[in-house]
């Protein structure tokens, strides 16, 4: 690990992490505010910045170390050709320990609508007992729908809590959740790249410690990723860590029936603020779907059970105005791949991206469905979502043990 500690940090209560590859555009302006929100709130703790990087190109050290700040900052990297958040983020654990932290935020260094006040909301929870923090924050209908389509509603069917953002990218914890990080169990490759923000998550779900929701007060701002051009890598590790902690954790997940909501902290509606809006290109999705069949027809036959396979067919002879991919066939198929990932009879690199225009296809049906609705609407939309998804599980527990 490369370190830079200007200030000779041996000790500190209160740290937040900021992982980064290429962030010297913006990473001044989280670190500023995360200084700001130290300062105000918890100027009776020992408190340090870490900015845990990749070895960036593009003088990220430089931006994060020369921003003015009264609270110490260090640098942390992975060593030049060593990619990831999560590898970043193995780092800042490392690290987190030597300075005996008791309560550790991360924040993505790209965020636009960070203040103060998300620092005390992330650090307060954690000096209160609880042991992961998660942000509550709104979004744009359209703005994670990766969160929105698989990761929620899949987290929340499986493990029976009510997490509505578990790989939001910010978060906190305390020493006692560190340990567990720390031991690494069921660490993969994946876990180290894009994989780590729900390998946290579902970690602490199953440790059964203590788990609060944080309302941010703000809605998440940041880079815009539009689902039709910019999936790549990260689908696959994220989906790919989910499967592979369903067989972690299949005792625990096969005897919950049900969700139950997650604590809530600092909540309050009177938000009035919009997150800017999130352009997404239909017919791209459309043609995205359209394509896998020429690409992943075999596989999507193999993996999927018969009458599934059967009603994507059917699905294919929409046209882009009548399109509509029901959310019950969704939560099937999502449990069909799960357990042909399992079964490792198909190669599980052709499977995870034989995903990917099915994805294309929901989050198509969810664009159209929601078009007209306000934001709190389609929150509402996407937790009928999540209790269909509920009641198909059996599904899910019966093919499993077959």
């Amino acid at each position: 690990m490369i370190e830079e500690n200007p200030k000779g940090i041996r000790k500190a209560d209160i740290i937040v992490g900021i992982p980064s590859y290429n962030e010297a555009d913006c990473i001044g302006f989280t670190t500023k505010q995360v200084a700001q929100g130290l300062k105000l709130y918890f100027s009776e703790y020992k408190c340090a910045i870490i900015n845990c990087d990749n070895c960036s190109t593009d003088e990220t050290k430089e931006a994060f170390l020369n921003t003015l700040t009264d609270i110490p900052k260090i640098y942390i990297s992975t060593p030049p050709g060593i990619k990831g958040k999560g590898n970043n983020l193995r780092n800042l654990f490392y690290k987190a320990r030597e300075l005996e932290a008791k309560a550790i935020v991360v924040v993505d260094a790209d965020l636009k609508s960070i203040t103060p006040k998300w620092i005390k909301n992330f650090v307060e929870p954690i000096l209160n007992n609880f042991a992961f923090v998660t942000p509550l924050y709104v979004r744009h209908k359209y703005d994670g729908t990766i969160t929105n389509n698989i990761a929620y509603p899949l987290t929340r069917a499986l493990y029976g809590r009510r997490i509505r953002q578990p790989i939001g990218g910010d978060f906190a914890f305390s020493d006692e959740m560190l340990r567990i990080y720390i031991e690494g169990r069921y660490w993969t490759e994946m876990v180290g790249q894009f994989g780590i923000d729900i390998w946290m998550t579902t970690l602490a779900i199953n440790e059964g410690l203590p788990i609060c929701q944080s309302f941010m007060g703000r809605p998440k701002i940041h880079r815009q990723k539009d689902p039709a051009r910019m999936l790549g890598t990260m689908f696959s590790q994220v989906i790919g860590t989910i499967f592979d902690l369903m067989s972690q954790f299949a005792k625990n997940w096969n005897e919950v029936k049900w969700s139950k909501p997650t604590a809530i902290y600092g909540f309050g509606l009177g938000e009035t603020e919009l997150p800017p809006p999130v352009n997404i290109n239909e017919g791209a999705l459309y043609t995205g779907f359209l394509n896998g069949f020429e690409e992943y027809a075999s596989i999507w036959e193999e993996a999927l059970y018969e009458p599934n396979f059967h009603k994507l067919k059917e699905i294919k002879t929409f046209s882009i105005e009548k399109f509509d991919f029901p959310t019950e066939l969704w939560a099937k198929i999502l449990y069909d791949f799960a357990i042909a990932y399992k079964q490792k009879t198909l190669d599980r690199y052709r499977l995870l991206n034989a995903l990917i225009p099915l994805y294309f296809g929901k989050v198509l049906s969810y664009v159209k469905k929601t078009r007209r609705l306000s934001i709190q609407e389609a929150e509402e939309f996407i937790e009928n979502e999540c209790v269909i998804f509920e009641k198909v599980k059996p599904y899910l527990i019966k093919k499993w043990v077959e």
